[in-house]
């Protein structure tokens, strides 16, 4: 069964080493009348073509050929072509192609660089909690440590940029306060 894709023919991301399967119905550029394809530029070059099914149109790649994906952020381009030499795009925009978690080696770290960083801003606060020097000498090598209050305030400059993060895959509104007046 064929379903036509509302926003958008092609999500924000996807991961490689899974199939990958978009349709999408186009009054405006039927098929078979026109045809489909895809070309996503970024890490490396990614051309696709959909099959015509009925007045619709699918990309379906298998896992074992999204396996081979780069991981990393692209660029792309689906244009309707008409027999005759016409080329229409339908939709254009950014995707990342995720990696394939299944062929990560153990050990893989999986957090994005603001939930990494953040962990690094917290854990020295807490080495610190115990330290009470901000700098000291040994053999006429100067050490200087980040004043507690520097760290304070980077720690809640990362703590802001993850909640705005995680609020935007969320769909951003349902998370926040809402204030209303009426009159």
């Amino acid at each position: 069964m064929v379903k036509a894709i509302v926003n958008g023919i092609f999500p924000s991301s996807i991961s490689a080493g899974l199939t990958f399967d978009r349709a999408a119905t186009l009054t405006a550029h039927p098929a078979p009348e026109w045809q489909l394809s895809a070309a996503l530029r970024g890490p490396s070059a990614v051309d696709l073509q959909a099959e015509a099914v009925g007045t619709a149109h699918r990309f379906l790649v298998p896992a074992t050929e999204t396996a081979t994906w780069e991981p990393g952020d692209y660029w792309f381009s689906i244009r309707a072509t008409r027999a005759d030499g016409t080329v229409a795009e339908v939709e254009a925009g950014q995707m990342t192609i995720k990696p394939d978690l299944a062929a990560m080696e153990s050990g893989h770290d999986g957090r994005d660089h603001v939930r990494r960083v953040l962990d690094a801003i917290e854990a020295v606060i807490e080495r610190r909690a115990t330290i009470d020097q901000e700098r000291y000498t040994i053999n006429n090598r100067e050490l200087w440590r980040t004043p507690i209050p520097d760290l304070l305030v980077l720690r809640d400059r990362y703590r802001s940029e993850l909640r705005r993060m995680n609020q935007a895959r969320k769909g951003g509104l349902f998370d926040q306060a809402v204030r209303v007046r009426f009159r």
